[in-house]
C-alpha cells in the first residue's frame, strides 16, 4: 500500500487543470528559459537567452514573451508560437524587472546598477526616459490607467511614485528594510510592498501616499532574519494575497481585508517567483535554492508536486 502522503499528493495533482497551455521559467544560472506543458508539466524544451534571465513579461497580446537578462544588459524577445528568440530590446544596463504600458507601446524597467527607471519604445527601441531613483531599484508596477509608476529602491528603503506624463518622481514613500515587489488591490486604492529584510508587507494608501498598515510574518521555527518576503500576488477579487517567504522556504496566505496571515506552506528552498492560473485553482512557485518549481492546489493550500526547472529559477510565466 502506498504511504498516505503519496496518495494525497497524487489526488491533488490529478485535480489540477489539464490545460494545453505552457509555463515559462527563467533560470539565472542556466541562461535559459525552461518550457513546460502546463497540464502535464511535461518538459517541452529550453530557450537560450542572454546572461542571468530574471523577470518574464508577456506582451499584451501574449504573442511574445520578454525576458530581462540582467548580466546581458538587454531584454530578449521570444515568439510564444515557436519558442524562439526573435529580437532584443536595449533598455539599459542590468535590467531587473519591467512592465508594459497599458497600450503595450512602452517598456518601463528598473536598472539595478544605475539606479534608474528607463522607458523604451518597443517598436523603435528608442529610449524615451531615464528617471533617477534610489540605489538598486527592483520592483516596478504601473497603474491600469498608465498614469503612475511605482518603483522600489532596495538600498534607500523607499517606494518612488513616478508621474508618467512628466517623467518625474512626484513622491518618495519610506517603507521597511529592502523593499522588493508590489501588488495593487483591484480598486487601485491600496498598494502592498514586500520588505525583504524587515519580514513585513507595508500597506500604502495610493490617494495619500501614506503607509497605513503592515503585515508581519512569523512562520514557526524560523529566526526573524530568515523571514524574507519577496514575491506578492493577489487574487483577481483582491480577497487573498500570496507572499513568498524567501529564506523561510514557505509561502504565506493572507486575508487582504483583515490583513491576517491565514497559513504558511512549505514549498522549497528560497521561494521568490509566484504565478496563478487564470482559473485561480493552481499556484506555481519558483524555488531558487532547490532548483525546482512548486505546484500548489489553491483550494486545499497543499503542495501537489515539485518539478525540476533548472538552476536558480527566478520567475514563472503562464501562457493559457
Amino acid at each position: 500500500m502506498k504511504p498516505v502522503h503519496l496518495i494525497v499528493a497524487a489526488s491533488l495533482l490529478a485535480a489540477l487543470p489539464a490545460s494545453a497551455g505552457k509555463l515559462y521559467i527563467s533560470s539565472e544560472k542556466d541562461n535559459a528559459v525552461t518550457v513546460l506543458e502546463s497540464g502535464s508539466l511535461k518538459p517541452l524544451g529550453k530557450i537560450k537567452t542572454g546572461d542571468k534571465p530574471r523577470d518574464l513579461v508577456f506582451s499584451p497580446d501574449r504573442k511574445k514573451l520578454y525576458v530581462a537578462c540582467g548580466e546581458g544588459s538587454r531584454i530578449d524577445v521570444i515568439d510564444t508560437a515557436t519558442d524562439k528568440v526573435i529580437g532584443k530590446l536595449n533598455v539599459g544596463e542590468d535590467p531587473e524587472r519591467f512592465v508594459f504600458s497599458p497600450d503595450g507601446k512602452t517598456v518601463w524597467a528598473t536598472l539595478e546598477e544605475d539606479g534608474i527607471v528607463s522607458g523604451t519604445d518597443v517598436a523603435s527601441g528608442k529610449r524615451l526616459a531615464e528617471i533617477p531613483v534610489g540605489d538598486e531599484p527592483e520592483g516596478i508596477l504601473i497603474t491600469p490607467d498608465g498614469k503612475t509608476i511605482y518603483a522600489t529602491s532596495e538600498v534607500a528603503n523607499l517606494v518612488h511614485v513616478i508621474d508618467v506624463a512628466s517623467k518625474t518622481v512626484k513622491a518618495n514613500i519610506s517603507v521597511g528594510n529592502r523593499p522588493r515587489r508590489f501588488a495593487l488591490t483591484p480598486d487601485g486604492t491600496t498598494l502592498w510592498v514586500s520588505n525583504e529584510l524587515s519580514g513585513t508587507i507595508s500597506i500604502i494608501d495610493t490617494r495619500t501616499n501614506a503607509v497605513t498598515g503592515e503585515v508581519k510574518f512569523q512562520p514557526k521555527g524560523f529566526r526573524a532574519e530568515d523571514i524574507t518576503p519577496v514575491g506578492i500576488l493577489m487574487t483577481r477579487d483582491g480577497s487573498t494575497a500570496y507572499v513568498t517567504m524567501g529564506s523561510a522556504n514557505h509561502i504565506a496566505k493572507v486575508d487582504v481585508k483583515t490583513r491576517d496571515v491565514k497559513g504558511y506552506l512549505l514549498t522549497g528552498g528560497r521561494p521568490w517567483g509566484i504565478a496563478l492560473t487564470r482559473d485561480e485553482k493552481t499556484l506555481y512557485v519558483t524555488n531558487g535554492q532547490s532548483d525546482d518549481m512548486a505546484v500548489i492546489d489553491v483550494a486545499s493550500f497543499k503542495l501537489a508536486k515539485a518539478v525540476p526547472v533548472g538552476r536558480v529559477p527566478y520567475t514563472v510565466g503562464i501562457l493559457e
